[in-house]
């Protein structure tokens, strides 16, 4: 099943083009937006277990190349470190006595997406290789309804995406080097600063275009 991923991933990969000529086929066809379509949601996406920080670093990138930033904005995977166990189920430790760590998804088999569900957005979340579905959909053309955002702010806090307004010493136009994520060792320019959410937008380039994206103060460094 994992290579079968992954598989899928490398061919969906060499295709994008093709795909944002189906993009603007099925949108012309699609019927009138609602007013979920306005509004940024979260939703759930299903995915195998085991692969849902690859599923989600793919649809982050293709996001991206779809140009659909604006409409696709977090993409969470719940994680946190728990000590790992020996086949037996007995605590791991190095040979400093120091416990070895692992990261545990605490909601295998699902991505949380947080997006305003506009036709674009639907049709690229739901054909991500690894995507098995988006819950709240029954299919034959329905779009899923977004979980209620109460629901949302227990696994944001655990991720500590929900922080108190954090100063930083951050500039808009300055150069920084993104150190953590999909876009580790990417270089680009502060465009925007959000101290409450402790966010700045880069604008980094991808593939070959300056592209505007969200990074935790804690994701970047100053560039030399």
């Amino acid at each position: 099943m994992e290579d079968d991923t992954e598989e899928e991933i490398k061919e969906a990969e060499s295709s994008a083009v093709e795909e944002s000529k189906e993009v603007e086929q099925e949108v012309a066809s699609a019927p009138e937006n609602t007013e979920l379509d306005k509004e940024k949601q979260w939703y759930v996406a299903n995915t195998y277990s085991g692969r849902e920080s690859i599923v989600a670093d793919y649809l982050e990138k293709r996001k991206i190349s779809m140009h659909l930033e604006n409409e696709i904005f977090r993409i969470v995977v719940p994680e946190k470190e728990v000590q790992a166990v020996d086949k037996n189920g007995q605590p791991k430790f190095k040979k400093d006595g120091t416990p070895i760590m692992k990261k545990e998804n605490e909601y295998p088999g699902y991505i949380f997406v947080e997006a305003i569900m506009t036709d674009q957005a639907w049709y690229v979340i739901r054909n991500t290789p690894g995507v098995t579905g988006i819950v709240g959909s029954s299919g034959s053309g329905t779009k899923p309804f977004p979980i209620p955002r109460e629901d949302m702010m227990p696994i944001l806090k655990m991720m500590n995406l929900i922080v108190p307004e954090v100063r930083t010493d951050y500039k808009v136009g300055e150069r920084v080097h993104v150190i953590e994520g999909s876009f580790a060792d990417e270089y680009g320019e502060i465009i925007s600063i959000d101290s409450i959410n402790g966010l700045a937008t880069v604008s980094i380039t991808f593939f070959g275009r300056p592209t505007s994206v969200s990074f935790l103060f804690s994701q970047l460094e100053k560039a030399d």
